[in-house]
């Protein structure tokens, strides 16, 4: 069935996401969100854009690896914990390795940790030399022992790795973790990250692509770097006098050069408009205010291109 799409459509450029689970929904939103207009449907394996030359493929997300690297898709949204393990595992296998990444994305965003029983008294990794820890990344946590000259006995699960200690199964886990309600509910306490993750664009080496799919790709790249720097910034309006202006600019770190527009009817005040690439906390709000400034507005940013 796949042949017969790629057979269909190999003008079109092709784009594997994950078909379930925590990257899908903040994949398809950033499609939307960069102009993609695309019927995205549960049953369906593979979807056709209406506005763009893309078909999106709906699969296993430790399947995406494999599909770039085997040429069967072009581009592919994937976390790079999940790249990071299959690409360990080629290597194991003699398979062929060869991608590249064209954007971090700004979700997706966890950690591959150790975690120990609450009651265990932890001093340091060797506190788990010989121990038998259950994960699903396998590779990535030899890879760590391995790096540490420290010995373990690998308990390889699919899921549910959280339950493996209580079960009796391992006597620590190494899986992920975002905000470690998981594991507190469980009886396990966070002790050592070995790989920091997030969502990735993947690619096939530019070089195979013909002329008119590296066109595109540079332009939904461009997009996607403009969706992430809108949503990381926010716009700025308000007055303030004109002698204070630099203590304004101070205030605001990462923000570029402003606008500045004189008042009409007040030659001391002038109407200041700003992009700040970081977050405005209310308290920045509260020190503009005590320098004079009024009529403070702090706008988020739908789109974005510098």
């Amino acid at each position: 069935m796949i042949n017969k799409v790629i057979k269909l459509n190999k003008n079109r450029v092709r784009l594997a996401i994950q078909k379930s689970g925590r990257l899908s929904y903040d994949s398809q939103k950033l499609l939307k969100s960069c102009g993609i207009k695309i019927n995205l449907q549960k049953s369906s394996l593979i979807a056709f854009a209406e506005n763009m030359p893309i078909d999106v493929m709906l699969v296993r997300d430790d399947d995406i690896p494999g599909l770039i690297m085997d040429g069967v898709v072009e581009l592919g949204i994937i976390g790079s914990n999940v790249l990071e393990e299959k690409c360990l595992t080629r290597l194991l296998t003699e398979e062929p390795v060869s991608y590249a990444i064209l954007q971090n994305l700004d979700f997706g965003i966890c950690r591959l940790s150790l975690s120990v029983p609450l009651d265990m008294r932890y001093s340091g990794i060797l506190s788990l030399k010989d121990s038998r820890i259950a994960t699903s990344y396998p590779n990535l946590l030899k890879r760590y022992f391995d790096k540490k000259n420290i010995s373990f006995k690998p308990f390889v699960l699919n899921g549910s790795v959280e339950v493996a200690y209580n079960s009796g199964l391992a006597d620590a886990i190494c899986d992920l973790v975002s905000t470690g309600a998981t594991l507190d509910a469980n009886g396990l306490k966070e002790v050592e990250t070995i790989y920091n993750s997030c969502a990735c664009l993947i690619s096939r080496k530019i070089k195979h692509l013909i002329p008119e799919k590296r066109i595109f790709i540079k332009k939904l790249l461009n997009r996607i770097q403009g969706v992430i720097k809108a949503r990381e910034s926010k716009y700025i309006m308000l007055h303030i006098e004109k002698d204070k202006l630099g203590l304004v600019t101070d205030l605001l770190h990462g923000a570029e050069q402003p606008t500045v527009l004189e008042l009409f009817g007040n030659k001391n005040k002038v109407a200041l408009h700003m992009v700040s690439s970081e977050t405005v906390f209310w308290e920045t709000m509260e020190q503009l205010k005590l320098l004079g400034a009024s009529s403070i507005l702090v706008l988020p940013i739908e789109k974005m291109m510098e």
